[in-house]
């Protein structure tokens, strides 16, 4: 029977799934020559079948039944076919709305595998990606195709994600499968695949469990594709094919960093040749971007950082080496916090989502000693937050404050000298040594309301000091 297109073909499937821009998944089930039986009608528009509008696709539109093969979906051409979600911002720019799952990560076999025979690569040289705009408010069926096309991984890009790809095997083959993290990588993890905590699989070189997991496309990787493919975002690189050939990002950020170790910000500036504004929240921002090559560029469009989702944080040590200050967060939403759970929370996503840039500075007098003292650059540090971490003091600090967003946050004002200070029963700078909340915001009337009505002073996420001196130690 012909489908419609030449089952040997890229292009004509991307042609024929081209045919899908502008339609609904509606639209698909309604001109499909196919019967859509009742029990295939409720699972696919039920809320709780994940991977139904992918096999609405293959089913209704490309005329194959969906299967969990090895094979790409499309074998006799090699494509792998992938419906993927993205979304618009408050800002109005386009994001992708997760990460893009790929296949299992089979540790027994990982092991065997080299890059190139291994089934990740089997299986997804070249994928056919439908891109399809979420809208919370709209049942399912009723999501617009935007976007069908043909995507295969830039050579550069596939440089990274052949690093990344073996960093993940390392790990299975040191027997540490349970250790793995999505953050060990840049461009492709390794998500937890499966309905529970309980979907364990065994490795081979260790006696524990590990999580199953799938390989993927994160999210910041995705959102990048998708806004070079739908608003053809301009990215500047700061590294090339070859570099890449022999270094990691992380390697090369080393590298370009290094001839500005013991400079001052001012110093560095100059040898950069920009401007020297002490007080400007952009300095630091410029001065990175400068540094790399690429001077006047926004670090969100670096193609590497966007990619990876790289974020700077910038880091002063006092002369003994511990951290001047807390490391702040973005403002805690509590309405968010009162709904969600632990597993799909804004907190949870973006630490696992997140690298970040530590800009090391550090002072050689106290503050006691000199008003003035500058601080000298002591150089970078690429890090992302162990899943350990996260899933035991992280998640105690956002467990504290979902209980108390539910069960009724204490607020109680203070007299301290001329000043009435409001105080509550947030988790503190005491609580576990590793994260809090505290206020930021512009004065004590930013205010946002909690779920209960009362209005409480803007609060943010915090890392204490001690814990931030600590992951620059390596401890």
């Amino acid at each position: 029977m012909y489908k419609g297109y030449d089952i040997y073909s890229p292009k004509s499937i991307e042609m024929y799934g081209k045919e899908l821009e502008s339609k609904t998944f509606r639209d698909i089930l309604k001109t499909s020559d196919m019967v859509v039986k009742e029990e295939d009608y409720e699972y696919l528009t039920s809320t709780f079948s994940k991977g139904s509008l992918g096999q609405l696709v293959e089913k209704y539109h490309f005329k194959y039944e969906p299967n969990s093969d090895r094979n790409p979906d499309f074998e006799e051409a090699g494509v792998e076919l992938k419906v993927t979600p993205h979304k618009h911002l408050k800002s109005g720019k386009l994001s992708a709305k997760e990460r893009l799952v790929l296949n299992i990560i089979n540790y027994e076999k990982i092991v065997e595998e080299d890059f190139e025979t291994s089934s990740f690569w089997l299986k997804n040289q070249l994928v056919l990606l439908i891109h399809y705009l979420y809208e919370n408010d709209k049942d399912k069926l009723d999501y617009l195709i935007q976007k069908v096309h043909l995507y295969e991984f830039p050579e550069k890009d596939l440089k990274v994600i052949k690093k990344d790809w073996n960093t993940i095997k390392k790990k299975v083959l040191e027997g540490k499968a349970h250790e793995l993290s999505e953050g060990d990588t840049n461009y492709l993890g390794a998500c937890t695949k499966g309905a529970s905590k309980s979907s364990l699989r065994t490795q081979p070189f260790s006696e524990q469990m590990a999580m199953q997991r799938a390989f993927s496309l994160k999210s910041s990787y995705m959102t990048t594709l998708l806004r070079k493919i739908i608003n053809e975002d301009d990215m500047v690189s700061f590294s090339n094919r070859e570099e890449l050939e022999t270094q990691s990002l992380e390697e090369l950020l080393m590298e370009k960093f290094k001839p500005y170790i013991g400079l001052t910000p001012k110093e560095i500036a100059k040898q950069v040749n920009i401007k020297y504004s002490k007080n400007s929240k952009h300095m630091i921002p410029q001065l990175i971007s400068a540094t790399l090559g690429i001077s006047g560029t926004r670090l969100n469009q670096i193609d590497e950082f966007a990619k990876a989702n790289i974020e700077y944080k910038t880091v002063r040590l006092e002369p003994n080496g511990t951290p001047k200050e807390h490391m702040s967060f973005e403002q805690i939403r509590f309405d968010e916090v009162y709904h969600e759970t632990w597993e799909d929370s804004h907190l949870r996503n973006r630490f696992i989502d997140t690298k970040f840039l530590f800009v090391v500075f550090q002072y050689n007098e106290t503050k006691s000693e000199n008003e003035n003292r500058e601080p000298y650059f002591r150089g970078i540090k690429l890090w992302n937050m162990p899943e350990v971490v996260l899933d035991t003091k992280i998640k105690e600090v956002w467990e504290e404050i979902h209980r108390l967003v539910r069960d009724g946050v204490t607020i109680e004002y203070k007299v301290r000298g001329k000043n009435r200070v409001e105080a509550n029963n947030f988790p503190g700078k005491d609580f576990n040594g590793v994260s809090h909340v505290r206020p930021k915001a512009r004065d004590g009337k930013d205010k946002v309301k909690l779920p209960d009505g009362q209005m409480v002073t803007k609060q943010c996420y915090w890392l204490d000091k001690d814990f931030i001196g600590k992951v620059l130690k390596g401890k």
